[in-house]
């Protein structure tokens, strides 16, 4: 799959690197932005503040499908109904929130762990498959919280999250009864 990061920082940098170990074609963009037309989906992994201004800078994201993984840390900004909407008015396709429940900085201890780790997304039915395998192939386990009218709440969840980390982040799971 040919995927383009927008964002080169810990969390795109950090996927853009666990992808072309899964075996990926990936591009990372940065501030100037640049052209997204030959990718098959398009991560958005700039400061949720920068959406508007960092996707107005790509070509070809039109009909792209993306997962934002942008958090409203340290405060939501914007009129739109959530980040992943803000990004939605972009591409005009299908999108999925996703990664923003996770601590970049253990992206290199993913594969290390004893299971694979969880991972909470949101998406439009569109953008389900890309997601889960893009998920899977980072290391994780995808677990769908909801389709994407859910994204302001999963992005305001986020604060849970912070709330139990001990220092450098935390991974966590989610299973039903006898699966751990």
């Amino acid at each position: 799959m040919k995927i383009v990061t927008i964002g080169r920082g810990t969390v795109g940098g950090g996927l853009a690197g666990l992808w072309r170990d899964a075996g990926h074609e990936v591009q990372e963009l940065g501030r100037d932005g640049g052209d997204v037309s030959e990718a098959d989906a398009v991560l958005v992994a700039v400061p949720g503040a920068k959406i508007s201004e960092s996707l107005s800078r790509v070509t070809g994201i039109e009909g792209k499908i993306a997962i934002d993984a942008t958090n409203i840390m340290p405060a939501r900004h914007g009129s739109f109904p959530s980040y992943a909407e803000e990004v939605k008015s972009f591409t005009h396709a299908p999108v999925a929130k996703s990664f923003n429940m996770n601590f970049g900085a253990l992206y290199g201890e993913v594969r290390k762990q004893r299971v694979r780790p969880g991972n909470w997304y949101v998406a439009d039915e569109g953008a389900v498959g890309v997601t889960e395998r893009l998920i899977r192939d980072a290391g994780y386990d995808p677990v769908r919280v909801g389709d994407l009218s859910r994204a302001r709440a999963f992005e305001d969840a986020v604060w849970l999250l912070m709330g139990i980390q001990p220092a450098g982040g935390v991974f966590y799971r989610t299973a039903v009864p006898g699966e751990l």
